[in-house]
């Protein structure tokens, strides 16, 4: 009987102090607090899961000179302000993060994971790290593109290096510029219009 008590006991006061913990204001939840006990634990073993899960397996672009241009432009609208640009300081933003987002252009960053890995934090995102989801702002083929970027940083070509250091939009080449036609006058509203 007296096992009962204490297991019943047990199953109450642990949620309990969990529970007065966290509204408290004991739990660490500002980023630049440490980590919660177990915390980052938790959140790699979830995260594998879902990945080992989940993660595309092949890969629907070839690794082209094209797919990389692609990708460093990609890469340095949307994820540069987290993740770094080579041979450039952190951003303010990018310091403030916790966690701390990796350096993609440094280092190893992810070149020892899959693209399929990749692909999946992109296109999902990670809850509570920062990291956000591109999957309803851009096509897969983009997400792609970015994926193989960051997977082969080690080895891009010459081009793609290049690319990741021009400001964006700016380009490597003269472009030639298409032909338009003279733009319409804006519609008048009938405010603008002189009385009848």
């Amino acid at each position: 009987m007296k096992f009962f008590v204490g297991l019943i006991l047990g199953l109450l006061v642990v949620p309990f102090g969990l529970y007065l913990y966290l509204t408290g204001g004991a739990a660490p939840v500002a980023t630049t607090d440490s980590s919660m006990p177990f915390e980052s634990f938790f959140a790699h073993k979830a995260l594998e899961a879902r990945l080992t899960k989940e993660m595309p397996k092949t890969v629907p672009l070839q690794p082209s000179e094209a797919n990389y241009l692609a990708g460093a432009e990609l890469y340095k609208q949307h994820c540069a302000v987290c993740h770094g640009l080579p041979l450039t300081p952190q951003t303010a933003i990018a310091a403030g993060m916790f966690p701390k987002p990796p350096l993609l252009m440094e280092g190893k960053g992810v070149t020892d994971d899959e693209p399929g890995e990749n692909y999946w934090k992109i296109s999902n995102g990670i809850r509570l790290s920062g990291m956000p989801g591109f999957s309803k702002s851009l096509s897969e083929t983009q997400v792609w593109q970015i994926a193989l970027l960051v997977a082969n940083a080690d080895k891009l070509p010459a081009s793609a290096k290049t690319a990741l250091v021009t400001p964006v939009g700016a380009s490597t080449t003269t472009p030639t510029l298409p032909q338009v036609s003279p733009v319409p006058p804006p519609p008048a509203f009938p405010s603008s219009l002189p009385p009848k």
